[in-house]
């Protein structure tokens, strides 16, 4: 699971036919721990929490966090490379 997905924050909201009432923000990972409830959605991990109209269940959020599989990058330092290179250039 991409750790960004993992930690995006997201807002929790019960929604009925009438109106959907905010309950917090949290991350993805706590949203995905909460009991399956209906009318519980989520804004899109996506989207900014607390400012989007769009929501999706838990179903749907656990989905796209599995979707995401692109990788972190790479942090690497320069002092680190550069022992590396000159060891790789050495005979």
């Amino acid at each position: 699971m991409d750790m960004r997905k993992k930690k995006a924050i997201v807002e929790a909201a019960l929604e009925s036919e009438y109106e959907r009432q905010a309950l917090g923000i949290m991350n993805t990972e706590q949203a995905l721990k909460l009991e399956d409830s209906d009318g519980l959605v989520f804004s899109h991990p996506d989207k900014e929490a607390g400012v989007t109209d769009h929501f999706v269940d838990q179903d749907e959020l656990r989905r796209l966090v599995r979707r995401s599989t692109s990788p972190l990058p790479v942090l690497r330092s320069r002092d680190r490379t550069t022992r590396q290179d000159r060891a790789a250039r050495q005979p």
